[in-house]
């Protein structure tokens, strides 16, 4: 549902996000003040509509969570089921690069980044599938190194399917079920990591509207204005809580069919 509000919405309503009015600046919810509609979460600091603002800022920070976590599922995954079947020196020099980046904190490494850099949404997205992906590989080398051991792998190896024929067709849905819960979980992580950026300013640039960035411009008005900071905040907190909820109910349904409960 607040997926398709914050795509549909924007569009339906004849409101601009980034067009301002200072005639309205400041204009209360229309949930509390009748007066004020049709702002329905009132308007900022330059009279622009913030129930608008919010659902775009959602729709970005939707946007960017799956598409980096998409990024860091395939890279992760690549990388820890190279490591796991082959093994040796190649998993060995994989494993050292997982752990050199996995020893570098995501925040350090997206300022270095996104400060002598533009942030746009690509490089946004780029620097999260950076500094996630180990987590995704280190999961995908379990799952993989316990799979190549079992008799059905050497049953395919022996008739003679290619190593790539393995890890793809037989080893690799094998590691959905495990990395599915904590993709879930990182889409949180990762829109919260956004709006993050967006507060401290190296996340998207005005006038795009971002979590971060309206958070930001509403703390200066926090005592008169409290509406510019907590409508975001709070639909932030619901979108995080839907999918830690999401992902809670995966995990259970994943558990009950491996008791074998399905």
């Amino acid at each position: 549902m607040l997926i398709i509000l914050s795509v549909l919405v924007p569009y339906i309503l004849d409101l601009s996000p980034t067009q301002f009015n200072v005639s309205k600046k400041f204009l209360p919810p229309a949930l509390l003040d009748h007066s004020s509609w049709p702002y329905l979460f009132g308007t900022d600091q330059l009279g622009r509509d913030l129930f608008t603002r919010s659902l775009i800022g959602l729709r970005n920070a939707l946007l960017i969570g799956i598409t980096s976590v998409a990024g860091m599922f395939i890279l992760g995954s690549a990388i820890g089921m190279l490591s796991g079947y082959f093994g040796g020196w190649v998993g060995l020099l994989l494993m050292r690069i997982t752990d050199a980046q996995m020893s570098i904190p995501a925040i350090i490494l997206a300022i270095t980044i996104l400060g002598v850099s533009r942030p746009t949404p690509l490089a946004i997205i780029l620097v999260l599938i950076l500094a996630g992906w180990p987590a995704y590989s280190r999961v995908a080398r379990s799952v993989t190194l316990s799979e190549r051991r079992k008799e059905y792998v050497r049953a395919i190896k022996i008739l003679g399917a290619s190593d790539a024929r393995v890890l793809l067709v037989h080893i690799a849905p094998n590691i959905l079920p495990p990395i599915a819960f904590v993709a879930i979980l990182d889409i949180a992580r990762m829109m919260i990591f956004e709006a993050v950026l967006g507060f401290i300013g190296i996340g998207i640039q005005p006038p795009t509207p971002t979590f971060g960035t309206i958070i930001a411009d509403g703390t200066k008005y926090i005592l008169n204005a409290w509406w510019i900071t907590t409508v975001p905040g709070l639909l932030l907190a619901i979108t995080l809580c839907c999918i830690n909820i999401m992902g809670g109910a995966l995990e259970r349904s994943r558990n009950k069919i491996l008791l074998g409960f399905g």
